[in-house]
């Protein structure tokens, strides 16, 4: 049986998009704390309650403000598919739950892992989200999905 060049051309725009994607895929997201936090590490289910807004306080006591970023969409779903197992739209329509009856507000949303890094680091009670190989001497990682 012969391998028709054909057959093999339908592949191509396939490979072709895939390849084209592969940057935009986020890597591991870990949680972020500043250092002047009182936290060390918090639990799966800490992290849950704080970004899920169940819980107001970081352990140490301290108002938490939880923070993501907005873009790359990549991580913010990563995140939420390791936090709770959810999709954007059932975590957008959540807040949108919570947000209009008045019960909550969801975690605040910058533009770039770089703006979440420089929040946390200068707000004692900011709890981020940034992928893994971004992280800096500024943070405290808590929370790391890949241990």
């Amino acid at each position: 049986m012969r391998h028709s060049p054909l057959r093999s051309f339908c592949f191509l725009p396939l490979l072709l998009a895939m390849l084209a994607t592969a940057p935009l895929v986020a890597g591991e997201p870990v949680v972020i704390v500043n250092l002047q936090s009182g936290v060390e590490k918090l639990t799966h289910d800490e992290v849950t309650s704080l970004f899920m807004g169940r819980q107001k306080r970081l352990p140490s006591g301290i108002v938490a403000l939880p923070v993501e970023q907005a873009q790359p969409v990549a991580t913010r779903a990563r995140f939420y598919q390791l936090l709770v197992k959810k999709d954007l739209p059932d975590i957008n329509a959540y807040w949108a739950r919570l947000f209009f009856s008045g019960q909550a507000q969801p975690p605040r949303q910058v533009n770039s892992a770089a703006e979440v890094l420089e929040l946390v680091a200068g707000n004692k009670g900011a709890i981020g989200v940034v992928d893994a190989s971004l992280v800096d001497r500024r943070v405290r990682v808590v929370l790391d999905f890949g241990r």
